[in-house]
């Protein structure tokens, strides 16, 4: 009913789940310690993972950041998203990319308490991309392993890439209220032979950018 019991609700699921849920798996690492690691990972939220990056940040190894990783994408906490790969002949992202599946508990963990710290944070912007992702990633239906990202060293990236009736599709998020055609699309749409690619974006109006390319209001896909 308001900013500070949803709060306190999700304050308190993130230590239910860290000291009592991981432990009935059997996994036995401290809740302070996956708590501080999921804490860490949020600042990689929609970025690409260095693990080696990541283990010398926190003080472990990578097998070590790995195995957390893997637990907390296991209970449904992360999605990992993994590079598409195609022959392209471009230098291709090979890192698989991480996000927080709700954002409601990204924004907890990030202690970010009401819309106004959001509109402020650095964040705001993968905060928008990692839910609206995951609003097209349950619409679509597919499981995660279905699912890969496409980006270039030079720039080019499609952030949801998956495979369907035989035919290839990308979705693409834009934290603006008029997305504009650009290179980055017109090259993913021919690198990967996309059938459509569909911008999603907070606005209320469906409308063509290009061929095979078009935006999509998240509404007409879940909740704004």
């Amino acid at each position: 009913r308001s900013d500070e019991q949803s709060w306190t609700w999700r304050e308190q699921s993130i230590a239910t789940f860290l000291e009592r849920d991981i432990p009935q798996l059997g996994i036995s690492i401290p809740a302070s310690t996956l708590r501080r690691f999921w804490i860490m990972l949020c600042h990689y939220h929609g970025q690409v993972l260095n693990y080696a990056e990541f283990a010398r940040s926190f003080g472990i190894s990578d097998m070590t950041v790995r195995r957390y990783v893997e637990i907390l994408e296991g209970t449904f906490m992360v999605r990992l998203l993994q590079p598409w790969h195609s022959n392209t002949g471009k230098r291709l992202v090979k890192r698989p990319k991480a996000y927080i599946r709700d954002s409601g508990l990204f924004h907890a963990l990030m202690s970010i308490q009401s819309h106004r710290d959001l509109a402020a944070h650095n964040k705001l912007g993968a905060s928008w991309e990692g839910f609206a992702l995951e609003v097209a990633a349950r619409a679509i239906g597919k499981r995660n392993e279905e699912f890969a990202f496409w980006a270039t060293h030079t720039g080019a990236e499609v952030d949801l890439v998956w495979q369907e009736h035989g035919k290839r599709w990308g979705v693409e998020v834009k934290f603006t209220d008029a997305p504009r055609p650009s290179k980055s699309m017109a090259t993913a749409v021919a690198e990967l032979d996309l059938s459509h690619l569909w911008v999603i974006y907070p606005g209320d109006k469906p409308y063509a950018l290009a061929r095979n390319i078009s935006t999509l209001p998240i509404s007409y896909i879940g909740p704004s």
